[in-house]
This record gives C-alpha cells, sequence and structure tokens, in this order.
C-alpha cells in the first residue's frame, strides 16, 4: 500500500483547509485510516480515523466539532474548519491493518506528511 497526501498550506486563523491522501494497493474493509500531526519539539499526536468498511470515524477531542474525516473509493479525506494556530504541524496519513488505534507506532503505512500552517 502507498499513501500520498496532499493539501496543506497557508491559511488564516478560522479558515479552512481539505487534506486529501491517495492510496493505491488493496485496502480491506477491516482496515483503519488515520491521520495524525506533528508539531515542532512535539511528538505525533493522533487526530483522526475511519475504518474502511464501515466508515466509522473517530477523533482527538480537541479538533472534534471541526474536523471531518471521510473516504471515497481510493482516497482519504480530512476537511479541517475554524482552524487555530494549535492546528500548525505536519499532517501525515497512515493505514493500520489491525484496526482502531491513537497509537503512531501501530499504523504499518506512511504518506509523506504535508504541512499546515495557521497564522493568527
Amino acid at each position: 500500500v502507498q499513501l500520498q497526501a496532499s493539501g496543506g498550506g497557508l491559511v488564516q486563523a478560522g479558515g479552512s483547509l481539505r487534506l486529501s491522501c491517495a492510496t493505491s494497493g488493496r485496502i480491506f474493509s477491516s482496515h483503519v485510516m488515520g491521520w495524525f500531526r506533528r508539531s515542532p519539539g512535539k511528538e505525533r499526536e493522533f487526530v483522526a480515523a475511519i475504518r474502511w468498511g464501515a466508515r466509522t470515524t473517530y477523533y482527538t477531542d480537541s479538533v472534534k466539532g471541526r474536523f471531518t474525516i471521510s473516504r471515497d473509493s481510493d482516497e482519504v479525506y480530512l476537511q479541517m474548519n475554524s482552524l487555530k494556530p494549535e492546528d500548525t504541524a505536519v499532517y501525515y496519513c497512515a493505514l493500520n491493518r489491525e484496526g482502531l488505534s491513537r497509537v503512531a507506532d501501530s499504523y504499518d503505512y506512511w504518506g509523506q506528511g504535508t504541512q499546515v500552517t495557521v497564522s493568527s
């Protein structure tokens, strides 16, 4: 499986961005696609995830109500609204073959990351 993240950029606080993660390879209904982010000096942080088959979604508390994860046949999206300066980070998409996890090390495949910068 290969993952390619895109869609990052510079936006003012309160603005929106939509990240995309293009997938290639076989993804099964039991797999989970996640978005993580890493800010300077911090560990990689779970943001959101979606079960491939059931499309059940999960979010970290700090983004609930502002971010939405979704997918179509071969792409996963992260719609980010009401962005805050603390959302500034490199965002990564990742695939977990075992199921839902908020732990980055449990994910098997990673995209290359896309920078999101939110100015105040």
